[in-house]
């Protein structure tokens, strides 16, 4: 406290004022943050799919109180993405829950609420004035027409960030299009760089450029509100899938953009400018070596019974590497060849080569380092029993994301959200429900 209020000195006087009302806040809620950073944090999710959930559940890991908002029927469109299902155990009727949607919901209390309902979007209104962030992925404009879009919403909190995560963005030609991750990684260079060399451009295996950008919001939202802290105002961000996907070209973006010249295509899992750095099939399986330069090269012909190589002017230095990287390649493949993953794992720990078996999904769960780093536990849920989930990811010194509550059936907290955050009776709520508002 005495830091903070240290620093509050160093800010201009005519934020000071916000300043202290942030210090108060961070005060208050001190014993909580130790271990839950963001506890006090009000968010309402008012996201479906990937994307956002994605977002609003590293906020709710870090301790914030989510509320998210969904259909009163059919609720989050990843509710019927299935199989797999976690079977209900009470007697409920339906398949259960989808891995799908359970992968990204936790930590959160379900509102099932229609907006088509003017009552509901009162409701919605006086849960954005006490809220803090406001994650929605609607196509640009589309919430203008239910009083939800940022203009109006910002007059009733000034301090509201508001985060847009849409697939092109609120502006541009695109602007207009639904985005889905598939899309955007065809349309922006992914799909393109992804797959065999002579094969055609493959989908990433995960919808990673829906959960880069739910990285990205997070990480916005998380810098609007240190702003906020400083100024006191709030503000719209504008994060979308195409941008993201972009930006995440990386290196092979700045390549083209600084040769001017096209990229050289898909590699499988080879390097365009590295050999040998890929995988290898053995007996049973593949193995993945990393030779990235002279030296590790070395170990690799050592390990491989082939020291020779290590002379051979076509290998000697990574550009004769690269030059006649099919053949050795090959030469490489026909050794790893005939022996299993397991055996080429023996040989090949302690040796200072990098080297990685290629898991199956079932394997990485089931890694002893995945468990170990405790990527796996299990939670009890309401209506499924006990469910194996992937733990939140980093490691803090000082705080302990955690896992607070189980993803929440379709409208399991509606009762409660409309009486604690609303301040609705239960004959209010009743009525609400006969009418279909909410559910």
């Amino acid at each position: 406290m005495n830091r903070l209020t240290t620093a509050i000195r160093h800010v201009p006087k005519q934020f000071r004022s916000n300043s202290l009302v942030f210090v108060r806040s961070v005060a208050n809620t001190a014993a909580a943050t130790k271990k839950l950073p963001l506890a006090g944090l009000k968010v309402l999710d008012m996201s479906r799919v990937l994307a956002g959930p994605y977002c609003t559940q590293i906020l709710g890991d870090l301790g914030a109180e989510i509320i998210k908002i969904e259909h009163p029927v059919r609720g989050d469109d990843t509710r019927a993405w299935g199989p797999p299902y976690a079977a209900y155990q009470d007697g409920r009727e339906g398949p259960g829950e989808s891995a799908y949607y359970l992968s990204v919901n936790r930590n959160k209390r379900s509102l099932a609420l229609s907006f088509a309902h003017p009552e509901g979007i009162s409701i919605l209104h006086r849960l954005i004035q006490d809220c803090d962030v406001l994650v929605e992925n609607y196509l640009p404009n589309s919430l203008t027409k239910y009083n939800l879009d940022y203009a109006t919403v910002s007059r009733l909190n000034p301090r509201l960030i508001y985060a847009s995560i849409t697939g092109y963005g609120q502006t541009g030609p695109y602007s207009n299009r639904p985005g889905f991750d598939v899309m955007v990684e065809a349309e922006f260079g992914l799909a393109h760089l992804t797959g065999s060399r002579d094969g055609p451009p493959v989908k990433v295996g995960v919808a990673v450029t829906d959960l880069t950008t739910g990285l990205y919001a997070c990480n916005s939202i998380m810098a609007a509100l240190l702003a906020r802290g400083i100024t006191g105002e709030g503000q719209h961000l504008d994060v979308c899938l195409s941008d993201c996907q972009v930006a995440t070209l990386a290196n092979m973006g700045s390549s083209v953009l600084i040769s001017g010249e096209k990229d050289s295509g898909r590699w499988g899992t080879a390097h365009p400018s590295v050999v040998p750095y890929q995988s290898f099939k053995t007996v049973d399986g593949d193995i993945f070596v990393g030779g990235a330069n002279d030296r590790l090269f070395g170990i690799l012909c050592d390990r491989l019974g082939k020291p020779e190589w290590k002379t051979d002017p076509r290998f000697t230095s990574n550009n004769e590497r690269v030059r006649n990287r099919t053949e050795l390649e090959n030469m490489i493949e026909t050794e790893t060849g005939r022996q299993t993953t397991k055996e080429w794992q023996s040989r090949f720990e302690g040796s200072g080569l990098p080297f990685a078996v290629v898991n199956d999904i079932q394997g990485t769960m089931n890694h002893e380092h995945v468990r170990a780093r405790g990527m796996v536990q299990t939670i009890d849920h309401p209506s499924c029993g006990p469910i194996k989930v992937i733990s939140p990811p980093v490691k803090y010194s000082k705080a302990d994301p955690s896992i607070r509550r189980p993803p929440p059936l379709l409208g399991e907290h509606t009762h409660e959200v409309l009486r604690e955050f609303v301040g609705l009776d239960e004959a209010r709520i009743l009525e609400l429900k006969e009418k279909g508002v909410v559910a």
